[in-house]
């Protein structure tokens, strides 16, 4: 039996998420690769640490680095509050915590839902996108998160 993809580079099956707000915008991830959803907590800064780390937090034993989500997608940076939230995921087999405003929903969808970003321009990069969610809300940006955190990345975190 034969696998239909769509555009986006995703067969007939249906998708797990989890949808959050970063400055009134929606975005998403995979569920899979989410382990927890904590509430903010303020985190110990790191000197030096790249802009986007916004300090580290102990997370039942084990320190995982908390990464500004927003700015990471070059956003400005998030200023967290009692409705903010720690999106703890597990990437390149490394455990980070990301800061969103708020964590909306919990959805299935089909795959065939999640259409191609766009091409903006030659040098647009597109790659931290897995694609467009259209919604009757409006419209969600799927994240690759193993695009968006390189493998030496994390460990340079954790070291």
């Amino acid at each position: 039996m034969a696998t239909t993809i769509n555009a986006a580079g995703f067969g007939a099956e249906t998708l797990e998420i989890i949808a959050f707000r970063l400055h009134e915008q929606e975005f998403c991830v995979k569920t899979t690769t989410i382990r927890e959803i904590r509430g903010w907590a303020p985190s110990t800064p790191i000197p030096h640490a790249p802009a986007d780390v916004i300090g580290v937090m102990n997370l039942r034993g084990s320190v995982i680095p908390i990464i500004d989500l927003a700015y990471k997608l070059g956003m400005k940076s998030t200023v967290a509050n009692e409705r903010s939230a720690i999106v703890v995921a597990e990437v390149h087999n490394m455990v980070v915590g990301m800061l969103v405003d708020k964590v909306s929903d919990i959805l299935t969808i089909p795959a065939s839902q999640v259409q191609p970003v766009p091409d903006v321009t030659a040098s647009f990069d597109k790659s931290f996108s897995e694609g467009i969610i259209a919604t009757e809300n409006g419209m969600i940006c799927f994240l690759n998160l193993a695009k968006m955190f390189k493998g030496a990345e994390l460990e340079d975190l954790a070291a």
